[in-house]
């Protein structure tokens, strides 16, 4: 339909625009408009570069020294792996400290390797290991040191393009918090899974814990295969103890087992997720679009699409972690799962 150019011009001139004109472009039929597609990076080839960084840039000056995984549907500067998901790595030097700050985006890091990092979060000191999965809520305090001899990386993910979008992102410096080492709440307060302290039965504390370590949560899985049948996911969640939600209000976390030759398919979902390959190889089908996966790999997963997964050792066990903005849609009632 075209309209008179005196008319196109008065809307215009007041800020205006016919919605008749673009109703399919905000809402589509059937599928939503993407711009994210499926993305592999490989971490034999990502962490030369980010190695490299410690050599090029001096952590006073960075701040924080990572690199972004920029979804190639994306224009490069949106900064972005997934709509809502936010994914970097990270690399702490021996004897380096990362600067204390906070921030209005959630994080959660995910350690790939190195021993002997720190990440202190409102006072709270917590130990860096591979495959722990440590919080940093928006609002909270937090820094990173590394006082051993290797360097320390870890997987970033936030919230930030969903934060950034709605003009809200912004951050605060700090000085250092000097938290003494010690037990954090994961070797102390919630040690064992059911358990919890008898004086927060009822307690809705939104971050009581904010350590996961990866011993536990390997050992989790590998008691959950010999307790469930083959053709039942070995998929467990990242919950709040006390409250059973996920443990931050717009990432859902979770980690999964593909057992010697084992395929999973899994029903399309209006969620986005990432997967980062913790042990193992195999295969990623996503919609059509085929990826071979290994240790430490990272994979994007975009919203309304066919996932199968498959560990094609027939001897060893796969472990994947997964990232995905489900809590989000979830709070804001739009999270679908089609059969």
């Amino acid at each position: 339909m075209t309209l008179p150019t005196d008319y196109v011009a008065a809307l215009a001139s007041q800020h205006l625009a016919p919605l008749w004109a673009s109703i399919r472009t905000l809402i589509p039929y059937d599928l939503p408009a993407r711009s994210t597609v499926p993305a592999l990076w490989r971490y034999v080839d990502l962490r030369p570069l980010l190695v490299r960084s410690g050599e090029l840039v001096p952590i006073e000056l960075a701040e924080r020294r990572a690199l972004v995984l920029c979804n190639p549907g994306h224009p490069r500067e949106n900064l972005r792996a997934a709509p809502a998901i936010f994914i970097g790595l990270q690399l702490l030097l021996p004897g380096e400290a990362a600067t204390n700050h906070r921030h209005t985006a959630s994080a959660l890091r995910f350690i790939v390797e190195g021993s002997g990092g720190h990440t202190t979060v409102d006072g709270e000191k917590l130990p860096m290991e591979p495959g722990d999965l440590i919080l940093t809520p928006g609002g909270c305090w937090h820094e990173h040191d590394q006082q051993s001899g290797e360097p320390v990386i870890w997987m970033d993910a936030l919230d930030v393009p969903l934060i950034y979008y709605l003009e809200a992102s912004m951050s605060e410096a700090g000085e250092l918090q000097h938290a003494a080492a010690g037990l954090d709440a994961s070797a102390t307060r919630f040690r064992r899974a059911g358990l919890v302290p008898y004086r927060e039965l009822g307690s809705r504390d939104r971050y009581p814990l904010l350590r996961f370590p990866w011993r536990d949560t390997k050992q989790a899985l590998q008691d959950l295969a010999r307790g469930v049948a083959h053709d039942s996911a070995v998929h467990l969640a990242y919950v709040n103890p006390l409250t059973g939600e996920e443990c931050l209000p717009t990432l859902g976390c979770s980690a999964l087992m593909l057992r010697p030759g084992e395929e999973r398919s899994f029903p399309r979902r209006s969620a986005s997720a990432v997967l980062h390959v913790v042990e193992g190889s195999g295969d990623a089908e996503i919609d059509g679009v085929s990826f071979a996966w290994a240790e430490h790999d990272i994979v994007v997963v975009p919203t309304h699409v066919e996932l199968t997964v498959a560990n094609r050792s027939s001897t060893s066990a796969a472990f994947l972690f997964m990232v995905d903005d489900a809590p989000l849609q979830r709070r804001i009632r739009i999270y679908r799962e089609f059969s």
